[in-house]
């Protein structure tokens, strides 16, 4: 099998050509000794295995997935490369082409966006481009399938052929200096490797390479005269910045023969329009919050409860009814139905009645996401978490916070400085995931109705402002170190594909239905057997007899100051632990309601609104599910800091619960 890689900068829509390219035929795994996500697919009939390598501007190492790509091409030889660029910034993503030449790999060039290119008037002779850097270029949209087809076929002839890019000039001075480089580390190396690649990086100064090519001191010594003779040719006197003028002096000339800029090029486009309100140093901020509740409004506003109804009604008027009915022709005994009924359709249904509305929050974030608005969200939210030692990179997880803790505290795996990485996973459980919003639609639902929206909105800022706060602590404190780089690109807005976005939703979706299916179902069967049965196994005639409500009893008292002080709200938070679903879950089968209207109807008495926001609270702070507490083990390396995160969190989430119902209790009566 002929394997490739697909190679390019962050935001060139590399992920999208992936995904035309393999389609559903596609898996997740793990770099070798590394704990970070590689995404691998199958074209041509399994005959093609295509390797995503992790977006990045550079091979030079100076971070983690600069260093796995670098890595990946030169150690597992792939049989040719696929370098996508944007096309509406081709001069800056050329600069890693160049890079990828120096390793003498078959080639195919795919300029993406150029439907971009020509709206704004320019275009890019990719005929020339090919003829100048000796590999085929084929123009392309990926986010609107043009010319794929063309990128694979290219692929295949390269691969037959096995051509490569021929060596590029960067000018007398910098050729003599790389020249004289490549003569000292082919001398006595016997392997094939990349010795171009390995010259411009001496070059540059990357020490790793020398033991990669086992050189010895007089090599090294011989090398660093090059080195040196070379800095003395240039003002510069840097051997970095040198080589990278020199790269970009070739590009600068490519581009000049091979792209045709738009009349309005110079011009401010729409993007810069938008963002001189979007990125507004004072309006930044509350255009993020805006349209934040505007989001909130529209999950759990009409639209999003209507569409919870009819699931709701679905299962409590059409499949409860009906599965009534034939274990009711089936004589079936007694304790079935509580099973069936209680514990199976009304826990798996009250979780599946939120369905739509978590369709809607992805399906928000999606459109966001692809719009190009989430990158201003990091760029904006930067000059916050830098005072917490953090950059903008860590909002990328604490966004993916929003969706599910697992994997959002897996995505601080690229973070090179522990530090940081830790801090990060720390703050990131403070973000509302996906699985907390069946507590708060059911709360919000029932104590305030006319401000659902922003009642839960409100739970994601108080997260987000927890993570703030303790960050800011913890950087005082514990993670005292320097700031955090961060570079990203600001991409240009675009309209959201609604196939894109519709795939993204349902990926989110059928994670959720799997949990509901699986975890949740586990976890109603589990609820029911320890509320139904004492510890000496006989049907409890009390349910504060049962299994659960002895441990019920003992949790009970530590929540009275927060304003719960109910075994059956100690157990649900418990349940909670498993997954945060299995609170909802749990109190329809603790109290043995058939539906979410009975539920809220016993709710009502057992809690206040006082009681019901601090409950809420409480669920948004304390630790996340097993799954995660895990992750976050597995990702610090160490079961102390791990523990450390989850005291921490349970210690917040009791403080500030306690805190709002014991003050609100002053004012309101």
């Amino acid at each position: 099998m002929h394997s490739i890689a697909l190679v390019g900068n962050p935001n060139c829509g590399k992920t999208t050509l992936f995904n035309a390219l393999t389609g559903s035929n596609q898996y997740v795994g793990n770099w070798a000794g590394v704990t970070v996500e590689k995404k691998v697919g199958k074209i041509l009939d399994g005959k093609y295995e295509l390797v995503d390598l992790p977006g990045i501007y550079s091979l030079s190492p100076y971070s983690m997935e600069e260093k796995l790509a670098g890595d990946y091409i030169i150690n597992e030889n792939p049989d040719a490369i696929i370098n996508i660029i944007d096309g509406s910034n081709i001069e800056r993503n050329l600069y890693l082409t160049v890079q990828l030449i120096e390793l003498n790999k078959p080639m195919v060039l795919a300029v993406n966006m150029m439907d971009d290119v020509k709206a704004k008037g320019g275009n890019i002779d990719c005929i020339y481009l090919s003829k100048l850097l000796g590999m085929p270029v084929v123009p392309i949209s990926a986010r609107r399938n043009e010319n794929i087809d063309k990128v694979i076929e290219k692929v295949q002839e390269v691969i037959k052929a096995k051509s490569v890019p021929p060596e590029i000039n960067y000018g007398i001075n910098t050729q003599n200096a790389l020249n004289g480089i490549y003569s000292v580390i082919v001398r006595n190396c016997e392997l094939e490797l990349p010795y171009a690649h390995f010259a411009a990086k001496l070059l540059e100064g990357d020490k790793t390479v020398k033991d990669i090519l086992k050189l010895n001191e007089k090599q090294l010594e011989h090398i660093e005269e090059i080195v040196t003779k070379y800095e003395k040719t240039s003002s510069y006197g840097d051997r970095e910045a040198m080589l990278a003028d020199a790269r970009y002096t070739f590009i600068a000339e490519v581009v000049k023969k091979t792209v045709i800029k738009g009349k309005n090029a110079d011009k401010l486009t729409v993007s810069d329009k938008i963002d001189m309100f979007v990125t507004n140093r004072l309006l930044a901020i509350p255009i993020f919050l805006l349209i934040m509740l505007g989001m909130f409004s529209l999950v759990f506003g009409p639209v999003g409860s209507y569409l919870s109804d009819l699931i709701d009604k679905l299962f409590n008027n059409v499949l409860s009814p009906t599965v009534e009915k034939i274990l009711t022709a089936a004589n079936a005994p007694q304790w079935t139905f509580s099973l069936l009924i209680d514990a199976v359709i009304n826990g798996v249904g009250g979780i599946l009645t939120f369905l739509p509305q978590i369709a809607l929050l992805f399906l928000c974030l999606s459109f966001l996401e692809d719009s190009g608005y989430m990158a201003r969200a990091a760029f904006i939210t930067d000059r916050f978490l830098r005072k917490l030692g953090l950059s903008g990179k860590s909002f990328i997880p604490m966004l993916m916070g929003f969706g599910c803790t697992t994997p959002a505290v897996m995505a601080t795996r690229t973070t090179e400085n522990m530090s940081e990485r830790r801090l990060t996973i720390m703050l990131v459980p403070f973000m509302s995931c996906g699985a907390k919003l069946p507590i708060y639609a059911l709360f919000a639902g029932l104590f305030f109705a006319q401000h659902q929206g922003l009642i839960v909105f409100s739970m994601y800022l108080i997260g987000f402002t927890v993570a703030i706060l303790v960050g800011l602590i913890l950087h005082k404190t514990v993670f005292k170190g320097a700031m955090a780089p961060f570079v990203m690109e600001l991409p240009t807005y675009r309209m959201p594909m609604p196939s894109a976005i519709l795939k993204n939703t349902w990926e989110k979706c059928r994670g959720f239905i799997v949990k509901a299916g699986t975890i949740i179902f586990s976890m109603s069967v589990l609820i029911w057997l320890l509320q139904t049965y004492t510890p000496s196994f006989h049907v409890a005639t009390d349910s504060t007899q049962s299994m659960f409500g002895i441990i019920g009893a003992f949790i009970a008292p530590i929540l009275i100051p927060l304003g719960f002080g109910t075994w059956q709200a100690g157990v649900s938070i418990l349940s909670g632990l498993v997954a945060k679903e299995a609170v909802v879950s749990s109190m329809i089968v603790l109290y043995s309601v058939s539906n979410e209207t009975e539920l809220m109807s016993i709710l009502s008495g057992v809690f206040t609104p006082l009681s019901a926001f601090t409950f809420m609270l409480f669920c948004l702070l304390y630790v996340p599910c097993i799954s995660a507490f895990v992750t976050i083990k597995r990702e610090m390396g160490s079961w102390k800091w791990a523990l450390a995160s989850a005291g921490i969190q349970i210690g917040i989430a009791y403080l500030i619960s306690m805190l709002v119902y014991q003050i609100g209790s002053v004012f309101i009566k």
